[in-house]
């Protein structure tokens, strides 16, 4: 989606593939607002994750990092679609394995907000992928 070219409304259906309780095929992700305004989740990826035997498929990764980066958005109560994402993989996340997913607010611009997002190995603390996104406005509730 361009910059220009934004959604005039959004809805909430129960349906986001990472949210949604809706969902049967989702990841039933839930979040918490940290008291420093970061927002968090956590996913233990599973095999049907997979992109090569064991490694998590990096699209699932940039999608983990784009929804905690809206939900954070929401939160404050900046209701906007992500249009530009950028993720960087630095280390290959495995199966079975927990992570953990959070997100800040880099720039508010008005029509167009920046967040940024990271992903950690939960139990070494190791980052294993960082990234950020351009958002842009729209009209509509706030994501619940």
């Amino acid at each position: 989606m361009s910059l220009s070219a934004r959604p005039q409304t959004v809805e909430d259906d129960g349906m986001c593939f990472c949210c949604g309780p809706r969902n049967p095929v989702g990841l039933k992700l839930t979040f918490e607002t940290l008291p420093d305004g970061r927002m968090r989740t956590y996913w233990t990826p599973r095999p049907e994750h997979q992109g090569f035997k064991e490694i998590v498929h990096g699209g699932l990764v940039a999608t983990l990092m784009d929804e905690v980066m809206i939900r954070l958005l929401h939160a404050l109560g900046i209701r906007a679609v992500t249009a530009e994402l950028s993720t960087r993989f630095l280390r290959p996340l495995r199966t079975g394995k927990r992570y953990r997913f959070e997100s800040r607010l880099l720039e508010d611009k008005g029509r167009v907000v920046t967040a940024e997002a990271e992903g950690f190995d939960e139990e070494s603390g190791e980052r294993v992928a960082r990234g950020s996104a351009k958002c842009v406005r729209v009209r509509g509730p706030s994501a619940s």
